[in-house]
This record gives C-alpha cells, sequence and structure tokens, in this order.
C-alpha cells in the first residue's frame, strides 16, 4: 500500500510546485510518476531492494531516491522542505474539489483567502466571478466541492479503489477458515468513485476472521469490531467494513451488501409478491420458513424467477425489468477487446518505446494497437511536428515489418482540436495516418456554444476517427468543460465518428449514464486506456467497468472488432467525405 502513499505525496508535490510557477516539465515528472505508481501492480519494496526502482516508467534517479527514501524512513526531506516555503491556507484550498493550484494562487494573491471559510464566504458573495477564467458555473462547483468537504464525503477514485481492495482481499485468503472472499457495494458495482470500502468473506469462524483483519499491518485505526463485523481504517484514510458470513449464506450476503439499495427494494417488491423474503442470509419461503437457497447469489435472482444480473446495472435503472423481458444485454467483458487506440511513447510524453509498448499489447493478446502521440502545438506534452511525425511513421512500419502477422501498429496521433474545430496537422498529413484522435486540451473556460461548436466542426473532418475524453474532466483536480452531449453525439452519429470511453480512473470520460445516451443514438464507442507507460495498459478494466455500466455489448465497441473491420469502419468516413 505505500506505493499509493508515495503516489499522493508526488501529486501534492506537483500541486505545490505548480503554485509556485516552477518548470512544468518537472511537475508533469512528478504527476506521471504518480499516475504510473498507482497503476503499478508489482512489489515496490522488492524492487527498491534490489536497486531497480528505476525499471519503473517514469522513474529517474532522482525519483527513484525519494522513493527509496520513503520507504526506509516513512518521510521525504524534499516534500517537507517544499511545505514549508508554501502558504499553510494553501493546502486547505486544494482540499476543495475544483480548486486546483492554479486557482489556489489566483485565491491568495488576488483574494488574500486561506481558509475554506474565507472561500465559501467569498463564492456566496459571487467575488470569484471577478477573477480571470470564472465563470457562474465554476463558482458554484466550488461551493459544491466545498460542501463536500463539510460533509467529509471526500471520495476515492476507482484506480486507488480497486487495487487496495485486492491487496486486501488477498490478506484475508491467507487467514485460515477463510473459503471464499469477494468485494461488495460500489466497488462491486464499479461506480467511478468510492466511499466505503465494502469486502465480504465466508468462514465457519468469523471471529477468527474479524480478529486477524483488524490487527493486519494495513490497519492504521479500529474503528469497530465485533463477532461478524470489523470495520477499520487504512493509513489512506479510507474505512474499510468486512463482513464474514457463514458459507451457505454466501451468495445471499454479496447479493445483500452489492446493492444498489434501490435495487435490493425492487428485487425484495418482487420476492414479496410471490410469497418469498430475502436477507443477507438467504431466500426464504414466507409460508413455513423453508430456505431456497444462498451459496450462491445466481439462488436469489432463480428464486424470484430472474436470470443473474451483472453487479454493474444494478442501480434500478430498468434492469430488473429487462431480465423479466429476457433483454439483458450480454455486457462486453475484457477478452472481447481486440486492442486500444489511445497509446503515447517517449515520442511525446510518454515513458516507454514504441516496440516495448507494442511488445506489451500482443502480450495482453490484443491484435492491434494504435500509437497516438501528442500533436505539435501542445508543446508541454513534447507534441511531434509533422517531420517526426513522420519519422515516427516510418519507425512504426519498420516494426510491422518484424512483428507477427496476427498483429499490427497502427500509425496514429492525437490531434489537439484547435479553435473553430481546425485540427493540429493538416489533411494531408492526417490522411496518411491509420487512426486519428482528437481532441480538447485548451480553452477549457470557453462558452457551451463555443467548445460544442469547436467539437461538431472537428467531427466533420473526414479522418477524425476518435473523439477523446469529450468532456475534459480530471476528479478531484478539473471540473468537466461545458459542453452540448447531446448535440456531440448527434454530430458522432451523423459523421461517423466514434467517441471514447477514457479508462484513466481520474477522467472516467464519458461517464457511465453519457456513454449510455451515446449507444442509445446509434454512436459508435470505444474504451481506450490513454496509457503513457507499460503498466497503464491495465487501466483498461476501469474503462469495461464504464462500459458495462452503460449496457454495452462488444457491437457498441469500436475496439471489439477485427483489424479488417476496423480498417473498413474508418474507410467509409473516408468514402463519405470524399
Amino acid at each position: 500500500m505505500k506505493r499509493h502513499d508515495i503516489a499522493a505525496i508526488f501529486n501534492e508535490m506537483a500541486d505545490l510546485l505548480e503554485f509556485r510557477g516552477d518548470n512544468p516539465f518537472r511537475i508533469r515528472a512528478y504527476r506521471r510518476a504518480a499516475q504510473n505508481l498507482e497503476s503499478f501492480s508489482g512489489d515496490l519494496e522488492a524492487l527498491a531492494s534490489a536497486g531497480r526502482l528505476q525499471e519503473l516508467s517514469g522513474i529517474g534517479e532522482d525519483l527513484a531516491r525519494k522513493i527509496d527514501e520513503y520507504l526506509r524512513t516513512g518521510a521525504i526531506v524534499a516534500f517537507e522542505q517544499l511545505k514549508r516555503r508554501i502558504p499553510k491556507g494553501v493546502f486547505e484550498l486544494l482540499e476543495v474539489p475544483g480548486v486546483g493550484p492554479k486557482t489556489a494562487k489566483l485565491l491568495t494573491e488576488r483574494l488574500h483567502i486561506t481558509t475554506i471559510q474565507q472561500l465559501e464566504t467569498a463564492a456566496k458573495a459571487h467575488r470569484l466571478s471577478r477573477l480571470p477564467g470564472f465563470q457562474a458555473k465554476k463558482e458554484e462547483n466550488i461551493l459544491k466541492g466545498i460542501q463536500i468537504v463539510h460533509r467529509g464525503r471526500s471520495r476515492m477514485h476507482l484506480g486507488i479503489a480497486l487495487p487496495l481492495a485486492q491487496e486486501l482481499l488477498a490478506f484475508l485468503k491467507t487467514i485460515p477458515g477463510v473459503s471464499r472472499v469477494s468485494t461488495a457495494g460500489s466497488l462491486r458495482r464499479m461506480r467511478e468513485t468510492i466511499g466505503d470500502l465494502d469486502l465480504l468473506a465466508a468462514s465457519k469462524h468469523p471471529s477468527r476472521v474479524t480478529s486477524a483483519f483488524a490487527k493486519a499491518p494495513f490497519c492504521a485505526r479500529v474503528l469497530a469490531a465485533g463477532q461478524t463485523k470489523s470495520s477499520i481504517l487504512t493509513s489512506e484514510g479510507l474505512q474499510v467494513d468486512l463482513r464474514v458470513v457463514e458459507p451457505d449464506s454466501f451468495g445471499a450476503a454479496l447479493q445483500y451488501f452489492t446493492g444498489s439499495k434501490e435495487h435490493n427494494v425492487r428485487l425484495r417488491e418482487l420476492a414479496s409478491r410471490q410469497g418469498l423474503k430475502i436477507n443477507e442470509y438467504g431466500v426464504f419461503r414466507i409460508r413455513g420458513g423453508r430456505r431456497l437457497g444462498g451459496r450462491e447469489e445466481a439462488d436469489i435472482y432463480r428464486a424470484v424467477g430472474l436470470p443473474w444480473i451483472p453487479p454493474e446495472l444494478r442501480e434500478d435503472v430498468g434492469e430488473i425489468d429487462a431480465a423479466k423481458a429476457g433483454r439483458l444485454p450480454s455486457l462486453v467483458e475484457a477478452e472481447d477487446l481486440r486492442g486500444d487506440f489511445h497509446i503515447h511513447t517517449t515520442w511525446s510524453d510518454g515513458s516507454d518505446s514504441l516496440e516495448a509498448m507494442a511488445k506489451a499489447g500482443m502480450s495482453r493478446g490484443y491484435r492491434y494497437l494504435a500509437i497516438c502521440d501528442h500533436s505539435q502545438s501542445l508543446k508541454v506534452a513534447h507534441g511531434m511536428s509533422v517531420a517526426r511525425l513522420r519519422q515516427q511513421m516510418k519507425n512504426i512500419q519498420a516494426l510491422n515489418e518484424r512483428f507477427p502477422a496476427s498483429f499490427r501498429l497502427l500509425m496514429g496521433a492525437e490531434v489537439d482540436i484547435l479553435n473553430e474545430g481546425k485540427m493540429d496537422y493538416p489533411n494531408e498529413v492526417l490522411a496518411d495516418l491509420d487512426f486519428v484522435i482528437g481532441s480538447v486540451h485548451t480553452g477549457f473556460t470557453q462558452a457551451e456554444a463555443v467548445i460544442t461548436r469547436r467539437i461538431v466542426r472537428a467531427m466533420d473532418n473526414p479522418y477524425l476517427t476518435l473523439l477523446a475524453h469529450p468532456t475534459g474532466r480530471l476528479m478531484g483536480q478539473r471540473e468537466p468543460y461545458a459542453v452540448n452531449l447531446e448535440k456531440v453525439f448527434q454530430a458522432a452519429k451523423t459523421t461517423g465518428t466514434a467517441v471514447e470511453i477514457n479508462a484513466y480512473p481520474r477522467r472516467l470520460d464519458l461517464c457511465d449514464t453519457a456513454a449510455r445516451r451515446a449507444q442509445e443514438l446509434g454512436v459508435m464507442l470505444a474504451v481506450s486506456t490513454d496509457s503513457h507507460s507499460l503498466d497503464q495498459l491495465d487501466q483498461v478494466r476501469f474503462g469495461l467497468g464504464v462500459a458495462r455500466r452503460a449496457w454495452l455489448e462488444p457491437r457498441h465497441l469500436l475496439n471489439c472488432l477485427s483489424l479488417e473491420q476496423l480498417s473498413a469502419w474508418i474507410a467509409r468516413k473516408r468514402r463519405r467525405a470524399a
């Protein structure tokens, strides 16, 4: 779990350096290192002991030294020194969702705001709207963020919560007598952020399990302890609730504690009309109390005449009616994906080479990867000039000649959508690429009509294949820009442009509800990782969670097509515009 602590420190160091106006490349290095640590699935301490930390993507000598320092001492001196150079109020302001380093700098320097209370007073008096780049929507979002802080409802995104849960489940499996374990609650439903973490275990000796859990090294504080339940606080400040049940009740408890509350209410209403009672112990006849099942989750649904409903759908948004009618979707699975479209390398701001990324894709069984490094206008991300792009294309062609016929690197680019919807490369360059991503990286404060028109005009370009991270949000760091997604989706359908579900866990952009609406309108979608390192290819699971919550089947996703089908799909748009 220490890698999450170090990642959090690196993110905070990036914030503080950005507040001071430090070198943007240094700031990006800390953010990239934090991102790579969050997605790293290996043993960090073993790497450190072997002196191999620099093998991690984005970790050079200086950052490796800081990681090693934290692993040995529990602190990083450079971080403590940096904190002493920053006004104390800045730390409090940065706790508010919607307040990033640049905003905090404006607030402290222009309005002399140093506390959340002062910020709230200023926002309610509409004093923030006088600041450059501020609009009424931003002021409103900051007030919402302050309320979240007041309620103590800070939530953890999936990229941290899911790996933490897997580490905790691995520990539970080592406890003698534990036969089954699972996540439950909103994490199992793959909600984009998690409050408390719910875990479930099956054992005939529950008190042994709860006792061992409360004494585990990751437990910072015991909140509650009982025979069948233990609540702890981890060092990351995450509350974890563990419930231990009899093996014969594991399925019933898993269904009950997975939720959602609304889904469970509908299910129990259905059971009641059939003379049945459902609880965390099983499903029973109301008359006579005969137990009909509960060892498996499917027992609960079968008893009321329904097929098993995947956890991601259990939000009372039509899933029970669909199950009754035999219309549940055949949700996309990881093995349905043939490739990934949003891959960065050392040619722009990625940490690994073309060949390394290609081999990582092949090891996952992919048939293709689209290399989409940044275009020339994005200088901070080492955007490629036309000449460098041409050279990269030659290198990709040379690699493809060496690779097996079953795999291909696609020549692509992530091209900035400039003002008025103009693309950052001319069409004669885009025409030579296999795959073109369009992205908004600037002008986030533009009016909704302006950004919407900008994106819609870009999709008219015959060479734009995929619109990436369509709202620009970074959860906990940056609010979505104002955009009319309904108009964007209509344009995507009309022009034959696909729309991305970006799997980077701070983005998850599109979100589930927007992705479902896009599919209803007939828009082709794609789950892609926006990978900047090898480990980040694994983040596809977070995007798949969004896709499944959006009721998507393989036929709805561009990267479930074979290479031949993909090429034909792209060619249709180019022919239509010719």
